[in-house]
């Protein structure tokens, strides 16, 4: 049987290189990134903005977190629905739709004058981020040819990188000079011009034509592996990354004056590796895979190990902030091409499974705190990410084609 990855993912001849005729694509794929960056930016700035958002509401500190914890468990529990029910709107004509909630919705959160109206539009805002997320890596590779579709979808996932870098940081920086109202009206703005861009730019491809809507190598065994590893991988992750403050502070023995400064350099090391996965994954994807999974485990358990080293903890979480960086831009890339079904389908079982990764390393890490302490948190993580490594080796041997080739083996 002829090797499926090496015929869908790797290329041995000189690499690829944007063609002429790709430019048009390039300027529609900027505009979805700076989509990407404006929901990643706006899911998280709260966070930034909270002693503001508590203070001009007059609610609690608590409250306001929520507002971030909701909007996870919406994306987490509509993807998969929203996705069914909207399976034969045109991509463009949905995607102007969204855009179009969101700049009402983000208007309307820093109009809001009480919190349930603000926990509202957040919950506008999060819909519309459910549905985008199942579009937007198979439109994205649709706009070009299948041998650079891993360096577009890489440069599209670099604008979760930047949001982290700059967008979080600046959307606060303003809230602070302005207020936390301005923050919101500014990404309003920036939706309006991503609107436009969208309906210049995009391609007006019937339901079902587009080159990416379905998978190229259909494989339902290994898309279920891909979607367990994600929520295995996402898991150990996130069961470090959300104590990472406390861990630095109580463990390796920073000031909380460097936490910030620390976090600026590991979401740097995250811009290189959606960098470095763009370079490989059109070439050498599962490869790609596999290393990135066997890192985040040496990252997580170095982490652990010299936890109270602090030359080597940041090594640890800046090698950890690469890999996590990286994930989506390589699971976005094989999903494209093992999706059993519609594109769209198969990105909303990843979102998913992501989302509910990031829901429970965090409710994980909660857990592990008051008992074993902080520092268990990295050794759990590495743990999880082990089983994760596991799963991605194992890949070949859940494919359906396998099975139907050798149906007693398997059995």
């Amino acid at each position: 049987m002829p090797n499926i990855d090496n015929m869908s993912l790797s290329y041995p001849h000189r690499p690829e290189r944007w063609r002429p005729g790709d430019w048009s694509a390039v300027a529609a794929l900027i505009a979805l990134t700076l989509a990407v960056f404006s929901y990643v930016t706006t899911e998280s700035l709260p966070i930034g903005l909270l002693p503001l958002i508590s203070k001009g509401l007059d609610t609690s500190a608590s409250a306001v977190g929520l507002l971030v914890t909701g909007y996870g468990l919406v994306v987490v529990m509509a993807s998969l629905p929203l996705a069914r029910l909207t399976h034969r709107l045109p991509r463009r004509r949905l995607l102007t739709i969204l855009f179009g909630v969101f700049i009402i919705s983000t208007c309307l959160s820093g109009l809001a004058w009480n919190y349930w109206l603000l926990m509202v539009a957040r919950m506008l805002t999060a819909l519309s981020q459910t549905l985008f997320w199942c579009l937007v890596t198979p439109v994205a590779a649709g706009l070009f040819r299948p041998e650079v579709r891993g360096r577009a979808v890489s440069v599209l996932y670099g604008g979760v990188s930047v949001a982290a870098l700059i967008g979080v940081p600046a959307g606060t920086w303003l809230g602070q000079q302005a207020s936390w109202r301005a923050a919101f009206f500014a990404l309003s703005g920036l939706g309006l011009v991503i609107l436009i861009a969208v309906i210049a730019l995009l391609p007006d491809t019937p339901v079902g034509r587009g080159a990416a809507d379905r998978g190229s190598a259909p494989d339902r065994g290994r898309y279920l592996s891909i979607v367990a590893t994600t929520a295995v991988a996402v898991t150990g992750a996130f069961v470090a990354f959300t104590y990472i403050s406390p861990f630095l502070t109580g463990v390796t023995g920073f000031a909380e004056s460097a936490i910030g400064a620390l976090l600026l350099v590991r979401g740097i090391a995250g811009l290189a590796g959606v960098l470095a996965v763009g370079y490989l994954v059109d070439r050498h994807g599962r490869l790609t895979m596999v290393g990135l999974m066997g890192l985040q485990v040496l990252a997580l358990a170095g982490q652990y190990a010299f936890g109270a080293a602090r030359v080597a903890t940041v090594l640890a979480i800046c090698l950890s902030g690469f890999t996590l960086a990286g994930l989506p831009a390589i699971l976005g890339s094989r999903v494209l091409v093992y999706a059993p079904g519609r594109s769209e389908m198969a990105s909303a079982g990843t979102s998913t499974a992501f989302n509910v990764g990031i829901t429970a390393g965090a409710w994980l890490g909660s857990v592990l705190l008051p008992g074993p302490g902080v520092r268990s948190t990295a050794l759990i993580g590495a743990l999880l990410s082990l089983v994760a490594f596991a799963i991605v080796l194992a890949e070949p041997a859940f494919s359906s084609h396998r099975q139907r080739l050798h149906p007693a083996s398997t059995a």
